[in-house]
């Protein structure tokens, strides 16, 4: 009786997975750090306007959103199809607009507030008596840092 055995070519040893769990978690830790949270849910059409002279905007906690344009298919048997204006995850009138401003601003840091922009995220085809009404709200808080969101491309102006 033999006391060695021979070894099998092309056996192979088992797969080690001492070190699954730490491959787990760190892929885990890196989705969480590099996962960005969407801060509201779009409840209006916003096909923006093209621009060719753009700048994009450096530090986003510095910025307060109003979006305005047609609601979107979900919400058109509701809310109708005119124009409406989105403050974070509802729809709201023009006189809302300045106490959304001043909310946004108290939430933030002290050194923050007097630093704040107002990002106008408005669809194309939206009237500008809307955006026009947004101003003058902005205006009566002094909320007068104003940028315009837009998509890069070639803006033409059609003159019919």
């Amino acid at each position: 009786m033999p006391k060695f055995k021979k070894k099998k070519s092309g056996d192979l040893p088992a797969i080690s997975t001492a070190s699954l769990p730490d491959i787990v978690f760190m892929l885990l830790f890196f989705f969480m750090v590099a996962t960005v949270m969407r801060d509201s849910t779009l409840m209006v059409t916003n096909a923006l306007p093209a621009a060719d002279q753009v700048q994009k905007l450096d530090k986003k906690d510095r910025i307060m959103y109003i979006y305005a344009g047609k609601p979107s298919s979900r919400y058109k048997d509701k809310y109708g199809t005119q124009a409406r204006i989105q403050l974070n995850d509802k729809f709201a009138t023009v006189d809302e607009v300045g106490a959304f401003i001043l909310a946004e601003r108290a939430s933030k840091r002290q050194e923050l507030q007097n630093v704040l922009t107002t990002a106008l995220k408005v669809d194309g085809e939206t009237k500008m008596g809307l955006v026009t009404d947004i101003k003058q709200e902005l205006r009566k808080v002094n909320a007068l840092k104003i940028n315009y969101t837009t998509r890069v491309g070639a803006y033409n102006q059609n003159l019919n």
